[in-house]
């Protein structure tokens, strides 16, 4: 089990992108949270099995419809195993 965090820029709020996040996490099977950020991007953590969190990252390169990511920083660490399910918590 590995953990995925990511900080998304761009358009990013306002979009429903927290949303998506949570409907992409928990089809693959993901625990975590995602949450808006003050400076209007997004940051995500997400805990899970490598494949699926390889698939969450794939997809925040462009997120829901009316999106404009324009960059995505990722952070792989191991799993601490503290989360229990996925939420949108901020």
């Amino acid at each position: 089990m590995k953990r995925l965090e990511l900080h998304i820029h761009g358009r990013v709020q306002g979009v429903a992108f927290r949303w998506s996040t949570q409907r992409q996490a928990q089809a693959l099977g993901l625990t975590g949270w995602v949450r808006n950020l003050v400076d209007g991007s997004v940051r995500v953590l997400a805990e899970g099995e490598a494949d699926n969190l390889q698939r969450l990252w794939d997809w925040a390169q462009h997120g829901p419809d009316h999106a404009r990511v324009d960059g995505v920083k990722a952070t792989w660490s191991d799993a601490v195993g503290d989360q229990k399910s996925f939420e949108v918590t901020g």
